[in-house]
């Protein structure tokens, strides 16, 4: 018996030391390096692609990359990040050839978008946007107006701040938010006419699913409808003071969710913050105003179509929440 509690108690021993070393050594390594693949991609401009870019830029890159101190795409630490993911800092995306991305490919930028790897093959965080189900078309809009001379991506010479990602980022990168694969064809934009199909679109492409989900942590980026409480709400962003900010139920159910809803007061919610009897919408949830009523209108219908989940929220720091 005295030798079978030792070779228990040793084995057990042995798994503790194996975890403390692969825990030590993932905390002291980097993000994971991966092998870059060269192709030939160059995006022509025009001036409509320019200005559909710079709309999806306005609302899923600036609100991140914008510094407010330069007024630039020049990045700035994301005070709003849950700290768990460790200190985190967006990074400078003017076409400055030293510190931006001017002497990046176009071919480079699709390769980041896509998958989630950087020109020199790091993995770039998981908290980072990846565009996997987004449209050809508005891949190279966004390249686009980032090439264009619109001023807030004009060459601005500062430096980047490296994140300092926390052990546990370092994990998921490791075995959960891994790189994604490039599409095998052409992804295409989907029928504008039909209410449900665009809304879909928008409200996974436009990032809202990340945000009203159950956790970030578990975020299923290929299959975002597989993702657990999958616009249930509950997720736990931060303002920028550092305080948790619920997020809302967005399913349809009539008591917790936006099932009782009209699309007047989710077109007002959504574009303006402004909630019918209630303190308006707070940071991190921001006035959508570059979206056009139609857009609008898209998401709600096909929110409407996805299961309701019964998941009540009180909105954070309100009495009457």
């Amino acid at each position: 018996m005295k030798t079978f509690i030792k070779i228990i108690l040793g084995s057990f021993l042995v798994i503790v030391l194996v975890l403390g070393v692969t825990a030590a050594y993932i905390h002291f390594s980097d993000l994971p390096h991966y092998e870059t693949v060269n192709f030939e991609y160059t995006v022509t401009s025009t001036p409509e692609k320019v200005e559909r870019g710079r709309k999806l830029a306005t609302t899923l890159c600036v609100l991140c990359h914008m510094n407010y101190e330069t007024g630039l795409l020049t990045g700035q630490k994301m005070l709003d990040a849950p700290k768990e993911f460790g200190e985190i800092y967006s990074q400078n995306i003017t076409q400055d050839k030293t510190h931006g991305i001017g002497n990046w490919t176009d071919a480079e930028l699709l390769y980041l978008l896509r998958t989630g790897i950087l020109k020199d093959g790091r993995y770039s965080p998981p908290y980072m946007a990846k565009l996997p189900h987004m449209a050809d078309d508005d891949i190279e809009a966004i390249i686009a107006f980032l090439r264009s001379d619109d001023p807030l991506v004009a060459p601005q010479s500062v430096p980047d701040t490296q994140c300092a990602p926390s052990l546990l980022t370092k994990v998921l990168s490791r075995v959960a938010f891994k790189p994604l694969p490039m599409p095998e064809k052409r992804v295409e934009m989907p029928d504008t006419n039909n209410l449900v199909e665009f809304g879909r679109y928008l409200a996974i492409n436009l990032d809202c699913w990340a945000c009203h989900s159950a956790d970030f942590k578990t975020m299923n980026i290929l299959e975002p409808e597989l993702t657990p409480g999958y616009f249930g709400g509950g997720n736990k962003p931060l303002n920028l003071k550092g305080e948790v900010m619920l997020t809302s139920n967005l399913t349809p159910d009539k008591e917790t969710g936006i099932g009782s809803w009209t699309e007047e007061q989710f077109i007002k919610a959504v574009k303006y913050g402004r909630k019918e009897g209630e303190t308006g919408l707070r940071y991190p949830m921001m006035p959508f105003t570059t979206l056009t009523d139609y857009e609008t209108k898209a998401i709600f219908e096909y929110l409407k179509t996805i299961p309701a989940i019964n998941n009540k929220v009180h909105r954070s720091g309100l009495d009457n929440s």
